[in-house]
């Protein structure tokens, strides 16, 4: 079982009720799949399995959340609790250890999410229908692009999905002052190669 002592950090430091369920749910992980591995995800304990996120757990002031990655088990928990689980989670409002499954029921769930990166099924499922058009580039986007080569290289590389996630940032600051901050950041990041998420694509 390889720890990451920043987990243990997050336990420490979260709310009194919390910290024996997120043990609880941290040794259900690591006896049901030995090799997972534990790492941080958006600043949340998470467990890898092959490369994947396996699952991952957070802790509020008043509750906390449990959550399987792969959608396949989104399917498998709508099956078995009803239409009112909500995506990627199998638990929203955790206050007490009595408000998960039993400790058999959450092991079958976390040995079969691991199966399902191990199959190698796909974790969403492609939607049928025509995709979304591309964003026109705003005017002040596209005046900076032209003053900035490596920038614009980038985001000319980039897919649509991508290009549209700076877009709609860009576009989505509610006053002018946020705007050119988010602007100079876009640029930044571009010259830099990164997608606007790139925060979130390690650990």
């Amino acid at each position: 079982m390889k720890r990451d002592p920043r987990i243990d950090a997050y336990i420490a430091r979260s709310a009194e009720f919390a910290q024996p369920i997120l043990r609880h749910l941290r040794r259900l992980v690591h006896g049901a799949c030995p090799e997972a591995e534990e790492a941080v995800k958006w600043g949340h304990p998470s467990f890898v399995y092959q490369g994947k996120i396996l699952c991952g757990v957070a802790a509020f002031k008043a509750h906390c959340t449990f959550g399987f990655w792969h959608g396949g088990m989104t399917k498998l928990l709508e099956r078995e609790f009803g239409p009112t689980v909500k995506a990627l989670g199998l638990m929203s409002r955790i206050t007490q250890r009595g408000d998960l499954p039993d400790d058999v029921t959450m092991r079958r769930y976390l040995r079969r999410a691991a199966a399902l990166i191990a199959t190698g099924t796909p974790a969403r499922l492609q939607r049928a229908g025509k995709p979304r058009p591309a964003l026109p580039v705003p005017p002040d986007l596209a005046a900076a692009l032209g003053k900035n080569q490596l920038a614009a290289a980038a985001f000319k590389k980039f897919s649509p999905s991508h290009r549209r996630e700076y877009i709609e940032w860009i576009t989505g600051a509610k006053r002018d002052e946020t705007r050119q901050k988010r602007l100079a950041t876009t640029l930044a990041w571009l010259a830099e190669g990164k997608p606007r998420n790139w925060k979130y694509l390690n650990g």
